[in-house]
């Protein structure tokens, strides 16, 4: 179905209250049945605690700091990440991990997170890192998943769930970070130049998404990747003033700009599909720039880690002091946000205008009949 005919049926939606365990009033009904969520260290859940060999864990305090049970869980933040936040909006439960033993039955009935720190686009991403789950073993999981809903609900129910599901998937990061523009491994630079590598991952992702599509999904949301030239680790590696480093974001940028006519092109040639472009470069960026309206005063510096800017190290036990002021820092470590931030852009992304997600929002997509 063409966009035009999406955006004629979208409805005025009245405001849909937080979930219950952000302490305000849940919502009457959740927007969506389920969220099925795919990723990185950004979204990550936990399933890197259940992968044995993986060096990309954040199952240690600092971490979960100030998530609502006030201990590590394996999320790369202090608190909540941006999927967490959307949830409550949405009206829905944490997804847990999927790799989690106690994620099977009727647990998985409102979606599962398959997100893995290091995890990439390519399957090659993140080797640094040992073992991660990439976007491709991700979907090997979810094809057990459908088994299991097949087995729970049958099929004609699955697919009816599915297909009114919401499906995250936020990628591209460590495709760069953990591939690309690693020191310590160029072979992708050797063998690609930067659009070439661009070309790389779009048509990977674009295959990877049809999967997905054919599996059943109907409504997604796509994440840009952020200005990765701005994180603490690149700001200790080739910043010396504490300035983004904008070769970097200009890689990112080549990706961004590639991904959102591809998301366009699979809305109008996968019949009854909708793919929304998530900004997350700009929310990011435009909030480094300009960061006290929104309450932050810290925006190149890790809240907790070791070295320049706090990014030459990870938020480990053994760092000796993490900033109090919690909420006025836009990163939390090296590469990732706070949860200040995430709040932020878990409400961008269900209520934002086309800036922030585009060509609507989440809360438009959860009343869209496809």
């Amino acid at each position: 179905m063409a966009m035009h005919r999406h955006l004629l049926v979208i409805t005025v939606l009245q405001y849909f209250p937080l979930y219950l365990m952000s302490g305000i009033s849940a919502a009457p009904k959740p927007s969506f049945p389920a969220v099925w969520v795919f990723g990185d260290s950004l979204v990550d859940s936990g399933n890197n605690n259940y992968v044995l060999l993986a060096l990309a864990k954040a199952n240690l305090p600092p971490n979960g700091i100030d998530f609502p049970t006030h201990h590590a869980t394996g999320r790369f933040c202090n608190g909540k990440h941006s999927i967490d936040i959307l949830c409550e909006y949405m009206g829905l439960p944490y997804p847990p991990p999927a790799k989690a033993p106690s994620s099977r039955g009727f647990a998985i009935l409102k979606g599962l997170n398959y997100a893995s720190g290091a995890g990439g686009i390519l399957n090659g991403t993140g080797a640094n890192y040992i073992d991660r789950i990439s976007f491709n073993e991700q979907i090997v999981l979810f094809q057990q998943t459908i088994r299991e809903l097949n087995h729970l609900l049958g099929e004609a129910a699955a697919k009816d769930l599915l297909r009114n599901s919401l499906f995250a998937s936020i990628f591209g990061s460590n495709d760069y970070i953990n591939n690309y523009i690693l020191e310590s491994n160029n072979a992708s630079r050797i063998q690609y130049t930067p659009s070439q590598y661009v070309d790389l991952l779009i048509s990977t992702y674009k295959t990877q998404l049809t999967t997905v599509y054919n599996l059943g999904a109907r409504k997604f949301v796509v994440s840009a990747v952020g200005p990765l030239g701005c994180i603490p680790s690149r700001l200790a590696i080739g910043s010396v003033d504490g300035s983004c480093v904008a070769s970097v974001n200009e890689l990112v940028l080549g990706f961004n700009n590639a991904l959102k006519p591809l998301l366009l092109e699979l809305t109008q040639t996968l019949p009854g599909s909708m793919f929304l472009y998530g900004n997350a470069y700009d929310a990011v960026y435009d909030l480094i720039q300009d960061p006290s309206p929104a309450g932050f005063n810290v925006v190149n510096r890790g809240c907790c880690g070791a070295g320049k800017y706090n990014g030459a190290l990870p938020c480990l036990p053994v760092v000796e002091r993490i900033c109090t002021n919690r909420n006025e820092y836009i990163f939390w470590d090296a590469y990732h946000p706070t949860q200040a931030f995430n709040e932020i852009l878990g409400r961008r992304t269900f209520l934002g205008p086309p800036s922030d997600i585009s060509p609507m929002n989440i809360q438009q997509l959860s009343m869209l009949q496809l």
